[in-house]
C-alpha cells in the first residue's frame, strides 16, 4: 500500500458485523467508517433493536442531515410529528433541524444502516453509552 495515502483515500472493506461497536442495552450501533476514514465528511454506521425496544429518544441535529435504510425487519421512525412504519427496504433522508427517533415495535430484530452528514457523530458514543448505562431500561 502506498504510505502517501491520507487515511480517508484507504478502501475501508469490513466482512459482516465488523466495525467499532457499542452497545446501548437492547439497542447496538457498529460504525464502519467515521471521521477517521472519511476526513468528517460522513459517519457510517449500522443500528439494531431487539425486539419491543426503543432507540435513542427524540431529538434533532441542527447542522446534520442523516440517511437511514431499513436493512432488516419493520423499524418505526418518528419524523416531525409523525411515527411511520418503515419494513426492509425503507429509505428515510431526514434534514437537518427535523424532529426524529426510530424504535422497534415488532417480535422481531430490526436493523437500520445510517449515514450522518457531516461526520463525526461516533465522538458522541462514549457518553451515549455511558448515559444508557445509568439509566438501563425496563
Amino acid at each position: 500500500m502506498n504510505e502517501s495515502f491520507q487515511p480517508d483515500q484507504i478502501p475501508v472493506i469490513l466482512p459482516p458485523g465488523e466495525g467499532r461497536k457499542y452497545s446501548m442495552g437492547a439497542m447496538q450501533a457498529v460504525f464502519k467508517a467515521d471521521e477517521v476514514e472519511t476526513d468528517v465528511r460522513y459517519s457510517v454506521s449500522e443500528w439494531w433493536l431487539d425486539p419491543h425496544s426503543e432507540g435513542p429518544g427524540a431529538h434533532l441535529h441542527e447542522a446534520n442531515e442523516e440517511l437511514f435504510y431499513v436493512l432488516e425487519g419493520t423499524t418505526s421512525f418518528l419524523v416531525g410529528d409523525k411515527w411511520i412504519d418503515a419494513p426492509k427496504g425503507t429509505f428515510l433522508r431526514i434534514p437537518a433541524n427535523t424532529l426524529h427517533d426510530f424504535a422497534n415495535r415488532t417480535d422481531q430484530r430490526t436493523g437500520i444502516f445510517n449515514v450522518y452528514i457531516p461526520g463525526g457523530f461516533e465522538r458522541n458514543m462514549p457518553e451515549i453509552v455511558a448515559w444508557f448505562e445509568a439509566n438501563p431500561s425496563g
